[in-house]
């Protein structure tokens, strides 16, 4: 694990209006997260652990404060060049997956990094050393609604790290499993991530779960303590 920061998060604010009054879910969030490191965003529901995760992954506008991934300031952006660093630079896992049911496993890994430009050979090829990885790679042809939800979810994390990204984003990537199968998952992300030297931010209830991971952060009154 490298301590070159990859994604930097710089006093981040994030103020909502509800009728005249302004609800303040952020209140200056900082935070570093570097190669190969993975970290858990913990905290009660509400709190801001998804809107943080949004900000991040540049889906969301802070209100105030600075993103920066490699060093490269993401505030301020356009949409066009906020579009291209998320489709090259950032990964999405989510707790539903999100699979496309009428593609394949291997179609639903392939197709996004076509969309990124990368041609369908080496697309194809980087699918299936994916699923080989995930243990799937005998069921590449069926569809999601074939595959176990363990399994769908493996896809969805193959298909976030198809694109080779920097960032890995996951919102409570295993908070729709059964423990056994929720554990199994986990760890493939773990591994992955690792020796991709992505730099992992994991938003968890589980703390078993996020006790395995680097270190903890609590989003604690609008801003990130230690957990």
């Amino acid at each position: 694990m490298s301590d070159a920061p990859v994604l930097e998060l710089e006093g981040i604010t994030r103020t909502f209006k509800q009728g005249k009054r302004e609800l303040e879910v952020l209140k200056g969030a900082e935070l570093r997260v570097g190669s190969g490191e993975v970290v858990a965003l913990v905290g009660p529901s509400g709190a801001g652990k998804s809107t943080l995760l949004q900000i991040a992954g540049l889906l969301e506008q802070p209100t105030s404060g600075d993103i920066r991934i490699d060093g490269q300031s993401c505030v301020g952006l356009g949409d066009d060049d906020r579009t291209k660093i998320r489709r090259y630079n950032i990964g999405f896992v989510y707790q539903y997956h999100h699979l496309l049911p009428e593609f394949s496993a291997l179609e639903n890994i392939t197709i996004p990094q076509i969309i990124a430009g990368i041609d369908k050979s080496t697309a194809r090829s980087r699918a299936r050393e994916l699923l080989d990885w995930m243990g799937l790679v005998e069921r590449a042809n069926h569809r999601p609604g074939q595959l176990s939800g363990g399994e769908q979810q493996r896809v969805a994390i193959a298909r976030a790290l198809a694109a080779s990204p920097r960032v890995l984003l996951a919102d409570e990537p295993t908070g729709n499993l059964d423990p056994d199968t929720a554990d199994d998952v986990f760890g493939v992300l773990m591994h992955l991530a690792r020796g991709a030297g992505l730099a992992a931010l994991v938003a968890t209830h589980n703390p078993d779960l996020a006790r395995r991971m680097d270190r903890i952060v609590r989003v604690e009154n609008g801003v990130l303590v230690p957990g």
